[in-house]
C-alpha cells in the first residue's frame, strides 16, 4: 500500500476508535463509526483478489446496515425523550434496535454470518485490526447503554455466540475462520456480563485482544494460513511455535495461564447474580472451543501430517522471535497470578 494512503487509514482508524469512545452524543459517536468503517476498507481490499473484494463489499453492506439501525434507534429514542445523550437511552424500542446493531458491528449470533468470510479474505494483519481493535467502539456503546438493555435478549445472545462459536469452530481448516469463531464464542462471554458488571466485560476484552495479537502475529511470523501449513511450520521456528501452543490453551481458558482469568472472574459474578444455570451452560459451552484449541495447539507442536504427500519441510529460519511477541506471549500465559488484585479494582 502507498505510504500516504496507509498513514491516512491508520491515523482515521485512531481518530474514528477516539471520537467513538470519548463521546457522549449519539451523531458523535455514529460518525467514529462510520470513519473506521471507511479507514479499514482499504486494508480489506488491498490484495487486489476476488476474495478480498468480496469480503471488502460484504463488510461495508454489514457496517452500513449496522450503521444506519444505530442512527435510527438514537433518533427514536431523540423523537420519544428528547435526550441525544448516549446513557439516557430509555426507549424500549430504540434499545432492541440497538442491541441488534451492535451484535452486528461484533458478529454475535444471529448476526455472525459475515465475519468469518471476511476475514478468511483478509491478511493476517487485518484480520487481527478487525478482531481486536474495530470491536473496542461498539463494546464502548453497549457497555454506555449496558443499564437500559434487555438482560434476556442479551443472555440468549451470549449463550448462541458461546454455543456456535464452538460448534462451528470443530470443523474448519482454515486458521483464520477459527480464530473468528473464537471471536464469537469470546464476545457471548463479554456480552454475558455486561449488564452485572461492565468493568469485568473490559477486563475480558483487554485480555481476549492480548492473547488473539499474540495468536496472528506468530502465525503471520510463521506465515500459517491453515493446518496442514501449521503442522509442519514447527520447522521454521521450534521455539515459537511451542510458545505458539501456550497462547492456544490460554485462549481456550485453561488453568493455570492468563485466559482462565476473564472466565474464572464471570462465572463467579453470574453465581453471584443467582444465574448459576447460565454460568453452567457457559462453563460446559467452553468445552467446545477447547476441542478446536486442543486441536490447534497439538498441530502446531511437533507434528508430522497424517499423509504420505510429499512436502518441503523449510529448516530454521534465520529470524529469532520479535521481541514484542516474546512479550505478548509472556503476557498471554503468566497473567493468572494477578488476580487476587483484580476483584479489589473491579
Amino acid at each position: 500500500m502507498n505510504p500516504h494512503a496507509m498513514l491516512v487509514s491508520t491515523l482515521s482508524l485512531l481518530l474514528g476508535t477516539t471520537i467513538t469512545i470519548s463521546s457522549n452524543h449519539w451523531v458523535m459517536a455514529w460518525t467514529g463509526l462510520e470513519i473506521n468503517t471507511l479507514a479499514i476498507i482499504p486494508f480489506i481490499s488491498k490484495p487486489h483478489h476476488p476474495r478480498a473484494i468480496e469480503a471488502t463489499i460484504k463488510y461495508f453492506l454489514v457496517q452500513a446496515t449496522a450503521s444506519a439501525l444505530l442512527l435510527f434507534s438514537s433518533m427514536s429514542n431523540a423523537w420519544a425523550t428528547g435526550q441525544w445523550d448516549i446513557t439516557q437511552l430509555t426507549h424500549p424500542t430504540s434499545c432492541i434496535l440497538l442491541t441488534i446493531a451492535i451484535s452486528m458491528k461484533l458478529g454475535l449470533v444471529p448476526f455472525h454470518f459475515w465475519f468469518p468470510e471476511v476475514l478468511q479474505g483478509s491478511s493476517m494483519t487485518t484480520a487481527l485490526l478487525l478482531s481486536t481493535a474495530l470491536k473496542l467502539p461498539p463494546i464502548t456503546i453497549l457497555l454506555m447503554t449496558s443499564h437500559s438493555l434487555n438482560p434476556t435478549l442479551l443472555t440468549i445472545m451470549a449463550i448462541s455466540s458461546a454455543a456456535l462459536g464452538g460448534w462451528m469452530g470443530l470443523n474448519q481448516t482454515q486458521i483464520r475462520k477459527i480464530l473468528a469463531f473464537s471471536s464469537i464464542s469470546h464476545m457471548g462471554w463479554m456480552v454475558v456480563i455486561i449488564i452485572y458488571n461492565p468493568n469485568l466485560t473490559l477486563l475480558t476484552f483487554y485480555l481476549y485482544t492480548l492473547m488473539t495479537t499474540t495468536v496472528f502475529l506468530t502465525l503471520s511470523t510463521t506465515k500459517t494460513l491453515k493446518l496442514t501449513t501449521m503442522m509442519t511450520s514447527w520447522t521454521k521456528t521450534p521455539m515459537l511455535n511451542a510458545t505458539l501452543m501456550m497462547t492456544l490453551l490460554s485462549l481456550a481458558g485453561l488453568p493455570p495461564l492468563t485466559g482462565f482469568l476473564p472466565k474464572w472472574l464471570i462465572i463467579q459474578e453470574l453465581t453471584k447474580q443467582e444465574m448459576t444455570l447460565t454460568a453452567t451452560i457457559m462453563a460446559m459451552l467452553s468445552l467446545l472451543g477447547l476441542f478446536f484449541y486442543l486441536r490447534l495447539a497439538y498441530y502446531s507442536t511437533i507434528t508430522l501430517p497424517p499423509n504420505t504427500t510429499n512436502h518441503m519441510k523449510q529448516w530454521h529460519t534465520n529470524k529469532t522471535t520479535s521481541t514484542p511477541v516474546a512479550i505478548l506471549t509472556s503476557l498471554a500465559t503468566l497473567l493468572l497470578p494477578l488476580s487476587p488484585m483484580i476483584p479489589t479494582t473491579l
